[in-house]
């Protein structure tokens, strides 16, 4: 008779083990599906800063061509300026 309880114990033992087992499994699918849905979630991040600093170097580049053209004004303005004051004064 105490073998057959050893069997019933070795059986129970068993069973528990399994179910671990399956709750192991359980688990590592939900760990794996919250990975998964991170790194999405990071990538779409990315992305989003990675556009965002297209469009900001674009917007960077226009205000610096747009200083560019003003500063050319300025100094044709001031060149106009300069060859009218000396007549201005000859006078």
């Amino acid at each position: 008779m105490n073998c057959y309880n050893d069997v019933q114990q070795l059986q129970k033992r068993v069973r528990e083990l399994e179910e671990k087992v399956d709750q192991l499994r359980l688990s590592r699918r939900v760990l794996m599906n919250l990975i998964e849905k991170l790194e999405k979630e990071k990538n779409n991040f990315l992305n989003q800063l990675e556009k965002e600093n297209k469009k900001l170097h674009l917007a960077n580049y226009r205000y610096a061509r747009s200083l560019l053209c003003k500063n050319r004004q300025i100094v044709e303005l001031e060149s106009e300026l300069q060859s009218v004051r000396p007549r201005n004064s000859a006078n």
